[in-house]
């Protein structure tokens, strides 16, 4: 499975809640957080996903970025 499905993966099985990158990286195990950042773009840009500020169903804060099914 690829990175991109593994993050595909997660954000679909939480929907309708939203993650940030910093999560979704310690979720599915990747490194360095900003691989996790570029495939939630790549995500987003294809459609189907959308990334904005809200709250993260993980951390809880409220002030980061964070994509869900949209």
């Amino acid at each position: 499975m690829t990175v991109l499905e593994r993050v595909r993966g997660l954000i679909v099985r939480l929907s309708p809640d939203a993650a940030c990158d910093d999560c979704i990286a310690k979720e599915v195990g990747i490194t360095p957080r900003q691989h996790a950042n570029h495939k939630t773009r790549e995500l987003a840009e294809k459609g189907g996903f959308v990334r904005q500020v809200g709250e993260c169903v993980f951390c809880k804060r409220g002030d980061k970025k964070v994509i869900r099914c949209g």
